[in-house]
């Protein structure tokens, strides 16, 4: 390593350091940072695992620069980047490091990371449940899994209470109605209120900017694109400098702790993830995610998955019905999730009422005539479609 490229990381080292906030750690947890293929430059990952050394964190960095003698950092030389995971999964295997964190990990399927970023309107930090991995190849369950994996690193992160929201995307509403199912079965889930005049734990674009939850609940794609947006879109997205990153991957019975962060990350962020890790072995991640699973499925978890599974199979093609004559339709019943639409529109009109589908400024609705309404709605309320005001 060339004098220069010892000059730019300590001074970019020293500047992060008088700007990050001061962490403490009873036992330094040993965290393994992989250095190799970022975009903005090997330097920049050993910026950031410095800065994170120096607030608390025994740092163990793999790469081909080795850190300055003074700054804490102990490195490990290594060839490439495959290198890098081999030699940070024989680590963590080893026990010889607590938690890792890389610019690119395959996880399991039913493992996804829980992101961390600052929200821009007022600068409150919030977890994204989810933003890389999938907790399952089914939206919904996977959502709801989402949920419990979420509760679970805020809890590791320090929150005792922490409040949780659902992203207005397809299933979200099925998603709230399990979750509200499980937090009544026991397994006690904070629910947030929307910031918009009309409420709910359904969330919309406003409150992903105002951070209105501690926890928002999505699907990982969508969950990728929030945390873009929301850690690069101040350098036009080449350069990620708000957050944490995207977190550590969770799931049942996943007993490692392996944060992931972009290529596109920032020295600021990438000390920020080392510090995101750190604290995950500091609130024992993993015991908090047995004990969710554990009082979710005594709560009915894997009974009211199943239920979802097997539900609403019917299709307009299979059901025999004489239909309602057609009426006007001026009534609204919001809260039904966008794919069920058609199934609650047909147990609508099995009823002997009238309805058709539509879409309202803030989802789905069941359109029926005014007289009809309350008639239709418990129909609903009583076939799950929607939960009861």
């Amino acid at each position: 390593m060339d004098n220069k490229n010892i000059s730019t990381i300590a001074e970019v080292f020293h500047m992060l350091a008088n700007g990050l906030e001061s962490g403490s750690f009873d036992q330094k947890p040993k965290v393994i940072i992989t250095g190799q293929g970022s975009e903005h430059g090997e330097e920049n990952v050993l910026a950031g695992a410095m800065a994170a050394a120096k607030n608390g964190i025994d740092v163990l960095y793999l790469g081909t620069l080795e850190a300055p003698a003074d700054i804490g950092v102990k490195t490990i030389i290594s060839k490439s980047a495959t290198e890098d995971l081999e030699i940070m999964e024989d680590l963590l295997n080893r026990k010889e490091a607590d938690a890792a964190v890389a610019m690119h990990y395959s996880f399991p399927i039913g493992v996804s990371t829980i992101g961390l970023v600052d929200t821009p309107a007022r600068g409150r930090r919030m977890f994204i449940a989810s933003t890389t991995g999938t907790s399952s190849s089914d939206r919904v369950e996977g959502m709801v899994l989402n949920a419990i994996n979420g509760i679970a690193t805020a809890k590791a992160y320090g929150l005792q209470s922490p409040t949780v929201g659902i992203l207005n995307l397809d299933g979200a509403r099925q998603v709230e109605r399990i979750l509200k199912q499980l937090s009544a079965n026991g397994y006690t889930i904070n629910f947030c209120r929307s910031v918009r005049a009309d409420g709910g734990s359904v969330l919309r674009g406003n409150d992903v900017l105002l951070g209105t939850p501690d926890i928002m609940v999505t699907d990982p794609l969508t969950g990728n694109v929030l945390m873009k947006l929301l850690s690069a879109g101040n350098s036009g997205g080449v350069y990620e400098t708000i957050g944490c990153g995207y977190g550590p991957g969770v799931g049942a019975d996943y007993g490692r702790i392996i944060n992931i962060i972009s290529r596109a990350s920032g020295a600021p962020l990438i000390a920020r993830a080392i510090e995101y890790a750190a604290r995950m072995v500091s609130g024992g991640l993993i015991a908090q995610v047995d004990a969710a699973y554990k009082a979710a499925r005594k709560a009915g978890l894997d009974k009211l998955l199943s239920e979802y599974k097997s539900k609403f199979v019917e299709t307009k093609a299979a059901v025999d019905f004489v239909r309602p004559e057609k009426e006007i339709v001026t009534a609204e019943i919001s809260g039904i999730d966008v794919m069920e639409i058609e199934n609650a529109v047909i147990v609508v009109m099995r009823s002997g009422i009238y309805a058709e589908g539509g879409m309202g400024c803030t989802g789905p609705i069941i359109r029926v005539s005014e007289q009809n309404l309350e008639a239709a709605y418990q129909i609903l309320v009583k076939a799950d479609f929607i939960s009861a005001n």
